[in-house]
């Protein structure tokens, strides 16, 4: 370990999925850009690009990002095979649930499934999941703690 580096524990970094070459051309790889920057704020590693192979969106911070690469047989999935990131409030969730909304308006190939909750008396689980062109959906939480008895997990 590094002298200037504090211990913690290990935590999720990225996730790969693979797909054919032939989506991480140029239009595709503009699609999949434009699409999770404006709804998530995802932003695209363009040192990491390279056409019909590989486009890497880093996710808030260098160290959490979406590698997506070409490769066959390509990934494919059922309909609620996704990953999760959580939110610090519902406002958060209905901003970006708001913002697929507004970009399925404009191309129908935006998947979501809208808001539920699941209501375990001390705990209450609002979720909503948005994919579009990648073979897993992303899934977004917002834990309601409704007890001090059970405080939220920190960074």
């Amino acid at each position: 370990m590094s002298p200037l580096a504090k211990p913690r524990t290990p935590r999720f970094n990225h996730v790969a999925m693979s797909l054919p070459a032939d989506m991480l051309d140029e239009e595709h790889r503009g699609l999949i850009t434009k699409f999770y920057e404006e709804v998530f704020g995802w932003k695209e590693l363009p040192t990491m690009t390279q056409d019909k192979h590989r486009l890497v969106l880093s996710c808030y911070t260098y160290e959490q990002f979406v590698f997506l690469i070409a490769d066959e047989p390509h990934m494919t999935c059922a309909r609620l095979d996704h990953y999760g990131m959580s939110v610090a409030g519902e406002d958060e969730l209905d901003e970006i649930l708001e913002k697929a909304k507004a970009f399925q308006e404009k191309d129908d190939r935006v998947k979501i499934i809208d808001k539920s909750v699941d209501d375990y008396d001390m705990l209450a689980i609002t979720n909503i999941y948005i994919g579009y062109l990648l073979p897993m959906m992303v899934e977004i939480q917002w834990w309601n703690f409704k007890t001090d008895d059970y405080p939220a997990a920190t960074a």
